[in-house]
């Protein structure tokens, strides 16, 4: 039978059901067979379970064919894709081909070509206002949603959306965190990246920021915090692949030390900001090159916690003639000598502003030296500085002239004599002065040697907080000594009381525009009722937070009174429900920022009052109000839909 229906014997094969006689070198065509019927004996029953089981290998089992491709043919593909969407569409495939995308830099992609034909089912798009919005698009990635596959799709997607001009990455995903891939991706994509920041990053080494160095020529910013792995490799690699950088903050990066600085200040002709701070490996060498090569374009200068001595303290002064604002902080191997040779050197002829921090080698001398060989020195942040003592704060204010601003916290030979001694000398063009936590301020009556007290016309604006010496008769001397403030804060002073505030506000009379009286439990309405009779038609901040004797009285003083008020906190006062209706009710007030947090007698029903508000209320904060429910808080934000509510 075979013979009459040609059936294939052993030595012909059968492939693909096509038969092929095996002959070698011929090709030869045959129709498809019949498949053969296969007759099952038994009848196979399974479960539901065992059917997804086996499913679910069949899947395991089967080959992907999207990424069955090699990275090498994929790439060339992708790179001839005509336009940004195109790419991003095809970023959504799978993690392969985003990862291949992100491989692609910018100068290997095709150039873009317009289309003659519109596509109508798209949105009209303004070509200026994308233009100009063009630089400023961000991007910011924090804790978890940090890594690599967003900053991938980023730069991916930054093509279609506009030029990202920042990105911000604080801190990483525990797993699965920002990498040296994530930032090549970044430097692929993104030529026009200007700002970047890095907090708190520490699987990112200097492969990543040496790719972003040869991707990202624009950029101008680099703030590096945190990141353990970064070395002087990386930032010589921004330093001479980024000639426009004017900004770097290297913050607790152990293993940056003295060539990178060395390497920004001979490469960065631009550089204007410099931040270093607990970076153990930077010393004098370090600083010192930085400054000496970066020149006049320096304007900022701020040194942290650093090992460095007199000699980086005074080539700050001699090569700093461009520095406008100096920042020294934490500097323990720096003594008296530094700050001397630092100012007279004569190299900070611009500085305007300067803040020392817990500097043990300031002393009375090096601050008169700063004031004297800096004249245009305007705003002094003193903190923590142990050394300094009444007679270099009077010194001080007879040599800075053009001084507005002196700022005192934690200097504790400081005392109220020796402030109000300076305050006689100054300038005339001093205008603020803040105590804060100095434990040498303690109540005088009568400054030795004093028959009649003088006056400083020009101080505008006074700040005491948590100083516990200061006291009613040192309030009493203050306003017979600055009869000119217009701003005064006086916080946590626990021993103030209506006895020394009322002779402040009698000479202060009509001038007071910002007042800040929060944490004084002694202080009642007899006071701040005076404080607003006298002042009402030009207080604008009124702060009683802590006033815990301020009842509904004062509020009604408030209402009748204050015409341009714009700003009231009355948390954990006395004021009441009643209190809370007259306020609400007084059509003449336009508060923009009210607070009631942890008033005590405050229910629902002087809450659900608070509707009445007019609409210049833009924040308000409730939090704490024991007495007041959610149905009561839902009903308020209805009516004040507008309106920010801290509850």
């Amino acid at each position: 039978m075979s013979t009459l229906v040609n059936f294939p014997s052993k030595n012909e094969v059968c492939a693909e059901r096509f038969l092929f006689p095996h002959y070698s070198g011929v090709a030869t065509y045959q129709p498809p067979c019949k498949r053969s019927r296969i007759t099952a004996p038994f009848c196979f029953a399974i479960t539901e379970d065992q059917f997804a089981k086996l499913n679910q290998k069949w899947e395991e089992k089967r080959p992907c064919y999207i990424d069955a491709l090699p990275n090498e043919c994929l790439f060339e593909i992708l790179c001839r894709l005509p336009g940004a969407r195109e790419r991003c569409a095809s970023a959504c495939v799978s993690k392969k081909w985003l990862s291949v995308l992100s491989s692609i830099r910018s100068s290997e992609l095709p150039k873009e070509t317009k289309t003659t034909l519109p596509d109508l089912n798209e949105d009209p798009i303004d070509i200026e206002e994308e233009t100009e919005t063009e630089d400023c698009l961000q991007r910011s990635l924090e804790g978890k949603k940090a890594t690599d596959i967003r900053l991938a799709a980023i730069s991916i997607s930054s093509g279609s959306r506009g030029a990202l001009g920042k990105l911000t990455i604080q801190g990483s995903h525990p797993t699965r965190g920002v990498t040296d891939k994530g930032l090549t991706a970044i430097g692929h994509g993104c030529p026009s990246l200007r700002v970047l920041s890095i907090w708190n990053v520490s699987r990112v080494t200097d492969t990543g920021l040496s790719e972003i160095a040869d991707g990202c020529p624009l950029l101008e910013k680099v703030d590096l915090v945190e990141c353990p792995l970064i070395t002087d490799k990386g930032l010589i690699a921004i330093a001479r692949k980024c000639p426009n950088l004017t900004s770097l903050n290297v913050e607790s990066c152990v293993r940056i030390g003295n060539d990178g600085l060395k390497a920004i200040g001979q490469c960065c002709p631009k550089l204007a900001s410099v931040t270093i701070k607990n970076c153990p490996l930077v010393g004098d060498k370090g600083i010192c090159d930085l400054v000496s090569s970066a020149g006049v374009s320096l304007t900022k200068v701020k040194l942290h916690g650093l090992n460095i001595g007199d000699h980086a303290i005074a080539n700050v002064g001699f090569h700093g003639k461009g520095v406008t604002d100096l920042t020294l902080s934490g500097l323990q191997l720096v003594g008296e000598r530094g700050f001397w040779v630092m100012a007279n050197t004569l190299g900070l002829q611009k500085l305007k502003s300067v803040a020392i921090i817990s500097c043990p080698g300031l002393t009375d001398l090096g601050l008169a030296s700063i004031a004297k060989c800096c004249p245009g020195l305007k705003q002094v942040h003193l903190r923590r500085c142990s050394q300094v003592s009444d007679a270099g704060v009077k010194a001080f204010f007879e040599a800075a002239k053009l001084l507005e601003s002196l700022q005192l916290e934690e200097c504790n030979r400081i005392t109220l004599n020796g402030v109000l001694s300076a305050l006689i000398v100054c300038g005339p063009k001093f205008k603020s002065l803040s105590l804060v936590k100095c434990l040498g301020i303690k109540d005088i009556i009568t400054p030795p040697g004093m028959v009649q007290i003088p006056s400083c016309t020009s101080l505008r604006c006074l700040t005491v907080r948590n100083c516990p010496g200061f006291t009613d008769a040192s309030l009493a001397m203050v306003g017979k000594i600055c009869p000119m403030l217009e701003n005064i804060e006086l916080s946590g002073l626990g021993d103030v009381s209506d006895h020394g505030l009322l002779p402040l506000i009698n000479t202060c009379a009509g001038r007071l525009v910002n007042v800040n009286l929060c944490k004084n439990a002694n202080l009642t309405d007899i006071a701040v009722t005076s404080l607003v009779k006298a002042n009402g038609n030009t207080l604008k901040l009124l702060n009683l937070d802590g006033c815990r004797k301020v009842t509904d009285k004062t509020v009604m003083e408030i209402v009748e009174r204050c015409a341009v008020l714009e700003e009231l906190d009355l948390s954990r006062s006395m004021v009441s429900d009643y209190g809370i209706s007259v306020l609400a009710s007084a059509k003449q007030l336009k508060l923009r920022v009210l607070s009631l947090a942890g008033c005590q007698k405050l229910t629902g029903k002087g809450v659900l009052l608070l509707g009445n508000m007019g609409k210049s209320l833009e924040g308000l904060n409730l939090l704490s109000c024991n007495l007041v429910n959610s149905y009561n808080l839902a009903s308020l934000e209805e009516k004040l839909w507008w309106c920010d509510i801290l509850v």
